[in-house]
């Protein structure tokens, strides 16, 4: 469902005339009776071309919203609208008005902005029916099992869907701003059917994988976009999640990293960590800070990746991208392997096992910068989750060694935003001298501490990175709650500057 569509709901459930939505303001549903607020918080600019980045027709998705304005008919399942959407100097103003009657397909007025390439810059055409709602009716999928999964596949990149659920049996369904959205109208997917779907798209290696060990992950390449697509066996038959790529790599400067981070991507050595939960973003952050590198640096990088989600081309730097399992047997071979082969920064793209991390810590003590992943909560359970690893007779040897090379970590969550879309809200622990004593000492409980009391120098904790994102109404109070792991202290933070939670 789009974000709009419950707004669209109401605007036929209250005979109204038309909702408008203005930067700075909120949504007001117009009716004869008078204004009413749909939505009272006001709105970034941000969050208003997202929602209606999801109801455009396809050939104003690239780029959109571009400057001026545009408008196009919407066949929402309570009736008919037209989308009117201005989009000035930083500021968008929208409204959906009610038409009684279908609309003919839009067309593009030709706003020199807009213009997509020199063809595009000299006419406007006629376009296509617009992106349909998950409740309306839709065709079923083709009968060829490549084009019924590449329907699918552009139905996610049209609502803007970070992942593609696919089940043997049951219908297709897209997480959308983090919720899982079902697509009825495509109907359950017998398993021999999505078997062949999906393999369709597979390597013949992969398919080997799949036969061999039931379950297998492969990249995939369209026109439009990247996918990072893991195929297993259930107790139904095959499952398997694509998940999106961008094709454009989100900068630092888009990201709005602070300036502590971006100077962990100038040191000339050490162990820097971007952590988080499955589906964090933290591929994303990891990819701006290697762009960062790229941009700004001279050297030689070396990504070991499974498979390779961000294609970063040369700029600056020498970019060597390789592939566990293709291009390489496992992370723990290519890392070794890359000693040998004169980088200066190693990404490695999980430490999913003790040999990879101790490698990786010894790579990072050896002059080389390096950069990875790991699957953890919060910045300080890290470095006893790195530590936990090695055998006890082994862990004093780790914490002196980990002490010299960690030199920062990043761990994020993402929380729904107001209006639609994820914000990143980002731990941030820098180690100082203080920090590597404790490490060493075997006192990671205080890090906690020294990270609060640390805060001039650039540490910040979760808590204080959640708190930031309510006072500049990115999220909702009880969103940045839900995702906290100090909930008890964000709540207090949260009261105590104005942000109290509801009683549920």
């Amino acid at each position: 469902m789009a974000r709009l569509d419950p707004i669209i709901d109401k605007l036929h459930a209250k005979n109204g005339t038309h909702v408008l939505l203005e930067t700075g303001a909120g949504a007001m549903l117009h009716t004869a009776a008078g204004a009413l607020p749909v939505i009272q918080q006001p709105l970034t600019t941000q969050q208003i071309v997202g929602a209606f980045a999801e109801i455009a027709p396809a050939e104003l998705q690239p780029g959109f919203p571009g400057q001026g304005e545009v408008a196009w008919p919407y066949d929402h399942a309570a009736g008919p609208v037209e989308v009117r959407f201005e989009h000035r100097d930083g500021k968008a103003r929208a409204t959906i008005a009610k038409r009684a009657a279908p609309i003919p397909a839009p067309t593009v007025p030709s706003v020199p902005t807009l213009a997509r390439g020199p063809a595009a810059a000299r006419t406007s055409t006629p376009t296509p029916t617009p992106t349909r709602p998950a409740s309306s009716a839709a065709s079923p999928l083709p009968g060829d099992p490549r084009e019924a999964l590449d329907a699918l596949l552009r139905l996610m990149l049209d609502k803007r869907a970070s992942d593609l659920h696919l089940s043997s049996d049951v219908v297709p369904m897209l997480r959308i701003d983090g919720d899982m959205v079902p697509f009825p109208q495509y109907g359950p997917i017998a398993a021999t059917r999505l078997k062949e779907m999906l393999f369709s798209l597979a390597p013949k290696r992969n398919r080997e994988e799949f036969d061999a060990v039931s379950d297998t992950d492969f990249a995939h390449e369209t026109e439009d976009a990247r996918f990072r697509v893991n195929v297993f066996a259930d107790r139904r038959g095959t499952g398997a999640v694509l998940r999106q790529i961008p094709t454009k790599i989100l900068t630092v400067e888009e990201m709005g990293l602070s300036q502590h981070i971006l100077d962990l991507c100038h040191l000339p050595k050490g162990l820097v960590l971007v952590t988080g939960p499955t589906g964090s973003g933290k591929s994303t952050t990891l990819a701006a800070m290697l762009d960062y590198v790229n941009r700004n640096r001279e050297d030689h990088i070396i990504t070991i990746e499974d498979p390779i989600e961000f294609v970063h081309p040369n700029k600056k730097c020498l970019v060597n991208q390789r592939e566990v399992a293709v291009h390489t047997e496992s992370f723990k071979r290519a890392l070794r392997a890359a000693l040998r082969e004169d980088p200066d920064i190693v990404l490695v793209g999980e430490l999913r096992d003790l040999e990879t991390i101790a490698i990786a810590i010894e790579t990072a003590e050896t002059g080389h910068l390096v950069f990875g992943t790991l699957h953890t909560n919060t910045a300080p359970s890290t470095v006893d989750r790195i530590i936990d690893q090695f055998p006890i007779d082994r862990q004093a040897q780790i914490r002196m060694m980990l002490s010299e090379s960690l030199k920062g970590v990043i761990s994020q969550v993402l929380v729904k935003k107001i209006g639609g879309g994820r914000a990143a809200a980002q731990e941030v622990l820098l180690c100082t001298s203080s920090v590597s004593n404790l490490i060493r000492e075997g006192k990671t409980f205080q890090i906690p501490s020294i990270m609060q009391t640390a805060k001039g120098q650039g540490m910040v904790t979760l808590n204080d990175a959640l708190l930031d994102l309510v006072k500049r109404k990115v999220v909702e109070p009880k969103d940045a709650y839900l995702k906290s792991v100090a909930k008890s202290e964000l709540k207090a933070l949260l009261e105590r500057a104005g942000f109290p939670l509801p009683e549920a």
